[in-house]
């Protein structure tokens, strides 16, 4: 094994030695990933992908725009390999130039002022609004709703719409596949509100949210919502959204779209996918942290009460009673993020400058590269569905014997950034009967030959640890 340091080393044979290998009991793995198990992909000769030049153009063309990839790893004095963009995308120069320029010269707060600076930083604020809007494909960006992130725009719904309208006798319906932010929340409403949380499978293939199923609960009569992934950020697998909503529409339920996975990569239109809601978060899409937003229908919006109370959500306040603003104001209390939202309305303009389109037809492309060159790795498992099923730009994996925390670490030391756990998505891991998988996850910068390297490395680190276990 080659470029690791003597405490790396030292550290991941430590806890390589002290796993066990893969045992079954009760048919269900008690510890490192077996080679075969539900929804797996082995890696079998798979219809090999070869790189045009698309992918190489596209990350050439970028690739200069993100300062942070120009970087070495001090231990190795390897250049940056950063394959971790389903946790956190990283940001071009125009973001990072809008937020610092908001700082520098138009730093106020917003709709409360009528000097200069504030109605600089006003308009700034909500024309940022007007470019998520856009970027959507919104009606309006009154239908736009500023929140942290995701998690607590989910929250947001969860805890107005849900609270209000769900009830003992109701149900809400999520998949074995959720993200923690689109589980926990309808957990503890259902708990307030004495409504049921339903869960549907996948497919036998683990490419999907088993429909058949999704339909069969929906036939009972009892579901109010229906709360999923577009695009799942373990299995790579897309919702097949015009079925979820048909169920919906027949049985009166509303859908809400966790669109993290999706609104980065790939062209979003709500206004064609029907849902009632759908939430993202800015630090995926090349803008900063401690921004996301909400879209909902004009219907949906207003009928969710306000939430937190405070500043700039209220119409007229009395010392015994408040009356609120219309959305998306009545759910946006207090000073906003405003930095943070005027730089997500550039990450929004510098993807539409490089193309939607573009974007999730590069990711087409390297992601199939990406898996095909995992598949060819001995002893490597993939999840999820093929490339011919359709899947993301993302591969959830496991080697054989190995726990998915020390191959990452080791990736690390060779300069390959990847992530190790269960991707806040315990239970679907728990469905599949794995621990923990390790995940490389690409964006528009990244190149066939960045793949290369984490094959390279991910090779040599299976090496190492046969070479030091004896097996």
């Amino acid at each position: 094994m080659t470029s690791l340091t003597a405490r790396a080393t030292l550290q991941a044979s430590t806890r390589a030695s002290a796993a066990p290998r893969t045992t079954h009991k009760a048919g269900r793995c008690t510890h490192a990933p077996t080679r075969r198990h539900r929804g797996t992909h082995r890696a079998t000769a798979a219809p090999g992908v070869i790189a045009s030049s698309s992918a190489v153009d596209l990350a050439a063309e970028l690739r200069a725009d993100f300062p942070i990839l120009e970087q070495d790893i001090p231990e190795t004095g390897k250049r940056l390999v950063y394959l971790d963009s389903a946790a956190s995308s990283q940001k071009p120069r125009q973001v990072i130039d809008a937020h610092r320029d908001y700082y520098m010269m138009n730093n106020a707060n917003v709709h409360r002022g009528v000097h200069y600076l504030s109605g600089k930083a006003t308009d700034a604020y909500e024309e940022a609004r007007v470019k998520v809007a856009n970027f959507v494909n919104a009606k309006s960006d009154r239908q736009i709703v500023f929140t942290r992130n995701a998690s607590e725009a989910i929250n947001l719904v969860a805890y107005t719409w849900g609270m209000e309208n769900l009830g003992p006798g109701d149900e809400v319906v999520v998949s074995v596949l959720e993200h923690h932010s689109n589980l926990v929340p309808w957990q503890l409403v259902c708990q307030r509100t004495g409504a049921t949380l339903r869960h549907v499978g996948l497919t036998k293939d683990n490419a999907g949210i088993d429909i058949d199923e999704l339909a069969a609960v929906m036939a009972e009569g009892k579901v109010k919502l229906v709360a999923t992934a577009h695009v799942s950020n373990v299995l790579g697998c897309e919702l097949d959204v015009p079925a979820v909503v048909e169920l919906a529409k027949k049985h009166g339920a509303k859908v809400l779209l966790d669109a993290c996975q999706s609104v980065p990569h790939m062209p979003v239109d709500v206004q064609t996918l029907g849902v009632d809601w759908i939430v993202a978060s800015g630090h995926k899409m090349c803008g900063p942290t401690g921004i996301g937003f909400l879209w909902g229908t004009e219907e949906a919006l207003e009928s969710m009460p306000p939430w937190m109370g405070g500043g700039e959500m209220i119409q007229d306040v009395y010392m015994d009673r408040s009356t609120y603003a219309p959305p998306p104001a009545r759910f946006e209390a207090g000073t906003p993020a405003i930095g943070e939202a005027i730089a997500l309305g550039r990450a929004c303009d510098y993807l539409t400058e490089v193309g939607m389109k573009r974007v999730h037809d590069f990711e087409v492309e390297v992601g199939g590269i990406l898996y095909d060159k995992l598949s060819a790795v001995n002893d490597v498992t993939i999840y999820g569905p093929t490339p011919d099923q359709g899947r993301a730009s993302l591969a959830a994996f496991n080697v054989e014997g190995l726990h998915a925390n020390d191959v990452c670490t080791l990736l690390d030391q060779a300069g390959v950034a990847t992530r190790s756990g269960h991707h806040c998505t315990q239970p679907l891991h728990r469905y599949l009967e794995i621990p923990a998988t390790a995940r490389a996850s690409l964006y528009l910068y990244n190149t066939p030959g960045e793949i290369d390297a984490l094959v390279e490395s991910l090779t040599d680190t299976i090496s190492f640890f046969r070479e030091i276990n004896g097996m």
